[in-house]
Protein backbone atom coordinates (compact mmCIF):
# COMPACT_ATOMS: atom_id res chain seq x y z
CA UNK A 1 0.00 0.00 0.00
CA UNK A 2 1.58 3.62 -1.13
CA UNK A 3 1.05 6.28 1.63
CA UNK A 4 0.96 10.07 0.66
CA UNK A 5 2.31 12.77 3.28
CA UNK A 6 0.40 16.22 3.20
CA UNK A 7 2.12 18.92 4.66
CA UNK A 8 0.39 21.90 6.07
CA UNK A 9 0.90 25.25 7.25
CA UNK A 10 1.28 25.37 11.02
CA UNK A 11 -1.68 27.49 11.51
CA UNK A 12 -3.87 25.09 9.30
CA UNK A 13 -2.68 21.74 11.08
CA UNK A 14 -3.97 23.44 14.44
CA UNK A 15 -7.29 23.52 13.39
CA UNK A 16 -7.14 20.33 11.69
CA UNK A 17 -6.59 18.69 14.95
CA UNK A 18 -9.74 20.48 16.07
CA UNK A 19 -11.63 18.63 13.19
CA UNK A 20 -12.69 15.36 13.91
CA UNK A 21 -11.51 12.37 12.03
CA UNK A 22 -15.15 11.79 10.34
CA UNK A 23 -14.58 15.83 9.40
CA UNK A 24 -11.13 15.06 8.49
CA UNK A 25 -12.59 12.07 5.86
CA UNK A 26 -15.09 14.38 4.43
CA UNK A 27 -12.09 16.92 4.37
CA UNK A 28 -9.95 14.94 2.42
CA UNK A 29 -12.47 13.28 -0.07
CA UNK A 30 -13.62 16.33 -0.72
CA UNK A 31 -10.42 17.63 -1.60
CA UNK A 32 -8.91 13.61 -3.05
CA UNK A 33 -9.92 15.18 -6.72
CA UNK A 34 -8.26 18.55 -6.51
CA UNK A 35 -5.05 16.67 -5.55
CA UNK A 36 -5.22 14.04 -7.83
CA UNK A 37 -5.36 16.47 -10.92
CA UNK A 38 -2.69 18.55 -8.93
CA UNK A 39 -0.55 15.50 -8.98
CA UNK A 40 -1.34 14.89 -12.69
CA UNK A 41 -0.49 18.03 -13.47
CA UNK A 42 2.51 17.86 -11.98
CA UNK A 43 3.76 14.75 -13.47
CA UNK A 44 2.56 15.87 -16.83
CA UNK A 45 4.71 18.91 -16.38
CA UNK A 46 7.55 16.90 -15.17
CA UNK A 47 6.99 14.74 -18.44
CA UNK A 48 7.07 17.83 -20.84
CA UNK A 49 10.69 18.66 -18.75
CA UNK A 50 11.82 15.27 -19.34
CA UNK A 51 10.81 15.21 -23.03
CA UNK A 52 12.69 18.57 -23.57
CA UNK A 53 15.80 17.41 -21.85
CA UNK A 54 15.71 13.96 -23.92
CA UNK A 55 15.29 16.37 -27.45
CA UNK A 56 18.02 18.46 -26.36
CA UNK A 57 19.96 15.38 -26.15
CA UNK A 58 19.31 14.06 -29.03
CA UNK A 59 20.04 17.43 -31.04
CA UNK A 60 23.55 17.28 -29.01
CA UNK A 61 23.86 13.63 -29.92
CA UNK A 62 23.10 14.73 -33.94
CA UNK A 63 25.35 17.30 -33.70
CA UNK A 64 28.39 15.33 -32.50
CA UNK A 65 27.17 12.18 -34.90
CA UNK A 66 27.43 14.75 -38.01
CA UNK A 67 30.71 15.75 -36.80
CA UNK A 68 32.17 12.36 -36.32
CA UNK A 69 30.88 11.29 -40.00
CA UNK A 70 32.95 14.66 -41.20
CA UNK A 71 35.77 13.64 -39.30
CA UNK A 72 35.82 10.16 -40.51
CA UNK A 73 35.33 11.26 -44.27
CA UNK A 74 38.21 13.61 -44.20
CA UNK A 75 40.30 10.87 -42.28
CA UNK A 76 39.34 8.25 -45.44
CA UNK A 77 40.24 10.94 -47.57
CA UNK A 78 43.63 11.65 -45.63
CA UNK A 79 43.88 8.23 -45.78
CA UNK A 80 44.24 7.95 -49.55
CA UNK A 81 46.17 10.85 -49.95
CA UNK A 82 48.77 9.30 -47.96
CA UNK A 83 48.50 5.94 -49.72
CA UNK A 84 49.21 7.72 -52.64
CA UNK A 85 51.69 9.70 -51.53
CA UNK A 86 53.57 6.42 -49.74
CA UNK A 87 53.33 4.88 -53.28
CA UNK A 88 54.92 8.03 -55.30
CA UNK A 89 57.28 7.86 -52.51
CA UNK A 90 58.38 4.04 -52.85
CA UNK A 91 58.23 4.35 -56.92
CA UNK A 92 61.12 7.32 -56.22
CA UNK A 93 62.56 5.63 -53.86
CA UNK A 94 62.82 2.68 -55.86
CA UNK A 95 64.41 4.68 -59.00
CA UNK A 96 66.71 6.22 -56.62
CA UNK A 97 67.86 2.94 -55.20
CA UNK A 98 68.14 1.60 -59.16
CA UNK A 99 69.82 4.67 -59.99
CA UNK A 100 72.69 4.22 -56.75
CA UNK A 101 73.23 0.42 -57.83
CA UNK A 102 74.46 1.49 -61.49
CA UNK A 103 76.56 4.50 -59.87
CA UNK A 104 77.99 1.72 -57.77
CA UNK A 105 78.62 -1.30 -60.91
CA UNK A 106 80.44 1.75 -62.59
CA UNK A 107 82.64 2.64 -59.70
CA UNK A 108 83.56 -1.16 -59.06
CA UNK A 109 84.11 -1.19 -62.82
CA UNK A 110 86.10 1.60 -62.99
CA UNK A 111 88.46 0.96 -60.01
CA UNK A 112 88.95 -2.79 -61.80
Amino acid sequence: MKTLEIVVPKDMFKELKKTSKEGLLELIEKNLEKAELTLKARKETFLIEQKAKLEEKIKEIEEELKDLREFYETALNDREIMEKVRDALREENEVLRKELEEKRRALGNKAR
